[in-house]
């Protein structure tokens, strides 16, 4: 049987955080920090390179929601994204989940980890994509 991988995607303007699946779909682990800087059509290439190494069934994008439930810029911003990811991968299932504590999370991990605040920055989105994928993982199960 072949099993396909879920690819966990924290987008940020300037750092995307990815994280996948094992092939069971029971553990996440991170992959990578894109510094993209700004331009998504970075970002789509590398997940084009992913796409051919790992067999992925779905993109998992944490949706920045504002504590208070709102909808701000980052939320626009990151379905204009969704609107390319769907454009590029039309075979791709793209689900998305409330992130709103996952940046929390990650910080108090790294505080744990006793990180110097250089390699917080290299890893937190990382990180935030594991508890994106993590939480859509327990979701669907």
């Amino acid at each position: 049987m072949n099993s396909m991988r879920i690819l966990g995607i924290d987008y940020g303007d300037s750092r995307v955080g990815l994280a996948i699946s094992d092939g069971l779909g029971i553990t996440a682990q991170g992959l990578e920090t894109i510094n993209s800087n700004g331009n998504d059509k970075i970002v789509l290439k590398r997940l084009e390179e992913l796409l051919e190494k790992y067999e992925i069934s779905t993109f998992v994008i944490g949706m920045p929601i504002n504590m208070n439930g709102t909808l701000g810029e980052r939320v626009i911003k990151t379905k204009n994204f969704i609107h390319k990811l769907k454009c590029k991968f039309n075979n791709i299932n793209i689900e998305t989940i409330d992130e709103r504590l996952t940046t929390v999370a990650a910080h108090k991990t790294m505080n744990f980890l006793d990180l110097k605040p250089k390699e917080k920055r290299n890893i937190v989105d990382t990180i935030s994509a594991v508890y994106i994928l993590e939480m859509y993982m327990n979701k669907s199960h």
